[in-house]
């Protein structure tokens, strides 16, 4: 059985004595929780992740990363190897952030690269994905999909498939004041689930965790987290505040 997954990209920021603070937080929250078939996963920058994989040690809360290099090493300025990732204990890292593709110029064929060397590490990819508003208007969002996935992940065998975790990020919802309905996300996890079903077959599909990242919330997050096919979020800001955070992962 696939399991339910509500990560937090802390993107960039909170400097360490902050990010100690809301680890710390987050740990008292969920002291409490039970957390059936669920895993919590925070990713903080950089600079902040030995500080806060020592307070989340020996709790229900994991550490990842918010990206990675593909090569193992080199000269590459200012870049962060898998290996050194896992030298400190990290075991999931987010590659193709809509803010890597957009600000950053990331693409598949890059991306591919990127999770080819984060299993090879033994590192666990949460691949992220999805449309913009001008491509939901043209109603090519599906083709969109379809290409971001197969062109990073289909060269993948099967076995791969248990340390790919999938984050659909409909990008026009989110910050924009738009908001996809929880039908909406639906739809489209009941597709992406159908391509990797014709790819790999029904087992490898229905043992994908998808996530949804789309601007969710306290408010809106037991209503999403309730589609069949919805196995959990990929959340920004309302994973900043430790309540709010343990808001969403409760409704799960």
């Amino acid at each position: 059985m696939r399991s339910k997954i509500v990560a937090g990209n802390w993107k960039m920021n909170k400097n360490v004595s902050e990010s100690k603070a809301l680890a710390e937080g987050l740990v008292n929250e969920l002291k409490d929780v039970t957390l059936e078939n669920t895993r919590v996963i925070v990713a903080p920058t950089f600079v902040n992740l030995t500080t806060v994989t020592a307070v989340t040690e020996n709790s229900a809360v994991e550490v990842a990363a918010q990206n990675m290099h593909q090569e193992a090493s080199g000269a590459y300025t200012g870049e962060i190897s898998a290996e050194m990732l896992t030298s400190i204990g990290v075991k999931t890292v987010i590659l193709g952030h809509s803010e890597r593709r957009e600000y950053f110029g990331e693409n598949e064929t890059l991306l591919a690269k990127k999770t080819d060397a984060a299993l090879a590490n033994g590192l666990e990819v949460i691949y992220c994905f999805g449309e913009v508003k001008e491509e939901r208007e043209s109603n090519t969002q599906e083709a969109v999909v379809k290409k971001q996935i197969s062109e990073a992940l289909f060269h993948l065998d099967a076995a791969a498939w248990s340390n790919i975790v999938l984050a659909y990020e409909p990008v026009w919802a989110i910050g924009t004041g738009l908001t996809a309905s929880a039908d909406q996300a639906q739809e489209m996890h009941a597709f992406i689930r159908g391509l990797i079903a014709d790819k790999y077959g029904a087992d490898v599909a229905e043992n994908v965790s998808i996530l949804y990242g789309g601007s969710c919330k306290p408010s809106n997050a037991e209503e999403i987290f309730s589609k069949p096919d919805v196995d959990g979020g990929l959340i920004g800001g309302a994973s900043l505040k430790a309540e709010d955070f343990a808001a969403v992962i409760k409704a799960i």
